[in-house]
């Protein structure tokens, strides 16, 4: 895999931990970049609001563990006011961190049913908000209307906006299309995508279990020499999301970024 994919770990991989133990471990396992998590009422931590102080703090951190950041997870429910009035924030945070992508979602972290109209009568709002700050927009592959990358797509047409594009998770499209598989379905977002949650599974269709890397069933050799194959120069990030909550002691996640980390290397990303 060329080296010109920057490989990141995703903080909400420590979703119960802080962001200290966090950003320790992601170093600690090999990352040299981090997607940081922004969440409001799930991981939040960066917090949206943040003041210059805080964010000083963060940025301190990062440097002395040689850790730059990719990407911001802000999702919000863009089908409300409030969910938006959250993206604009996200976006802010983002100018604020010199950081590039924001990745989101229609309908939030939990998004079920979703209002596509109402979603289509925020996201030119959002799209314009992030053009003036040279901020790409990452749409989850996630919830109901983005299942999957085939579902995506027509929407991102009906938007066609250049900076709303498609961040890709290898297990959520399985985990709410149906049992598709990524290997499957990459081909029709990989012209639209922006970033990828590099995410395993255990289990068919909706059994939340998203272990290690490589210590689930979906085929990541395959997956990158598809990446490869479709010209994806864009960054990927770990995300580990276990069997929910409880989650599991940081040990526990420490081990399991640090494995991700030498299972992708294994494969040449690293």
């Amino acid at each position: 895999m060329p080296m010109r994919n920057r490989l990141g770990g995703h903080t909400n991989s420590y979703h119960t931990h802080s962001l200290e133990e966090a950003l320790e471990g992601i170093a600690a396992a090999g990352y040299k970049y981090v997607e940081l998590s922004a969440v409001r009422g799930w991981t939040e931590h960066v917090p949206l609001d943040a003041d210059a102080r805080t964010l000083g703090k963060i940025q301190r951190m990062l440097n002395k563990l040689n850790l730059i950041p990719i990407s911001l997870s802000g999702h919000s429910d863009l089908t409300t006011q409030a969910g938006l009035q959250l993206g604009l924030q996200a976006l802010d945070l983002c100018e604020r961190m010199g950081i590039d992508i924001l990745n989101t979602a229609i309908g939030g972290h939990y998004s079920e049913q979703e209002d596509e109209d109402a979603f289509l009568g925020n996201i030119n709002q959002l799209a314009d908000y992030a053009a003036e700050r040279d901020i790409i927009i990452g749409i989850e592959i996630h919830g109901e209307i983005t299942s999957s990358a085939r579902k995506a797509v027509p929407l991102l047409n009906r938007i066609s906006r250049r900076n709303v594009r498609i961040n890709y998770d290898t297990a959520n499209v399985e985990f709410y299309d149906n049992g598709t598989k990524a290997e499957d379905d990459l081909k029709y977002g990989l012209p639209y995508l922006v970033h990828c949650h590099l995410k395993d599974h255990i289990g068919e269709g909706r059994v939340w279990n998203f272990p290690a890397l490589g210590e689930g069933h979906i085929n990541f050799k395959k997956l990158l020499e598809l990446f490869e194959q479709g010209g994806y120069t864009g960054p990927f990030s770990v995300e580990i999301e276990f069997e929910g909550e409880p989650f599991p002691a940081v040990q526990e996640v420490n081990r399991a970024m640090q494995s991700s980390y030498q299972y992708l290397a294994s494969l040449g990303l690293s």
